[in-house]
């Protein structure tokens, strides 16, 4: 519902000529206490120059940073394994010294191809590296790969036997494990 005083047009008001005292004072005191529309217009591109290069070396310096963002995200991903390949270089060196041996005692080459892989296991740990060894446990699609169910005294979906070992690193699959799994009986 409307009112009255929504429909009525705004009459504009009429403009008065300024003939107060004050106004008159003003204006025959000319531009001794106000600076000049010149001086104005001078302090105004001076500011907006001020405020110009402000805004250069804004748009510079978030170019540098975005710039500087890419070669930090670029060497992360060149030099992402470089600590663990620091972890693996030891067993580097006891494989090459395994071949190199040529006593022929079988005892002393397997204590150093179970040191070996102790340095692997080390190696992997500290790189994140975690096993996934799930035999007893439910059967996980997300980290198991089923090769077969064989007929067993467990409960159905359940892994009887680890067929290859899978891998995490840092939570997430690296390989999954290969298992055989119980089946319905």
């Amino acid at each position: 519902m409307m009112t009255d005083q929504q429909n009525t047009p705004v009459q504009p008001i009429p403009a008065q000529a300024e003939t107060t005292p004050n106004a008159d004072a003003a204006a025959s005191a000319g531009s001794e206490g106000l600076p000049s529309v010149e001086a104005q217009l001078a302090a105004a591109q001076a500011e907006a120059r001020e405020k110009h290069d402000q805004l250069l070396r804004a748009r510079a310096e978030g170019e540098n940073i975005r710039r500087r963002a890419q070669e930090d995200v670029a060497k992360a991903h060149k030099f992402a394994v470089e600590s663990f390949a620091e972890y693996l270089l030891p067993v580097v060196d006891s494989l090459e010294a395994a071949l190199a041996d040529t006593s022929g005692d079988v005892a002393k080459t397997r204590e150093g191809v179970e040191l070996t892989l102790r340095q692997l296991t080390q190696a992997f740990e500290k790189g994140k590296i975690t096993v996934i060894n799930p035999v007893g446990q439910k059967f996980d699609p997300h980290q198991h790969q089923a090769i077969s169910m064989v007929p067993a005294d467990q409960e159905p979906n359940t892994v009887v036997a680890v067929l290859q070992k899978g891998y995490l690193i840092a939570d997430r699959v690296l390989r999954p494990a290969l298992v055989t799994v119980a089946a319905a009986k």
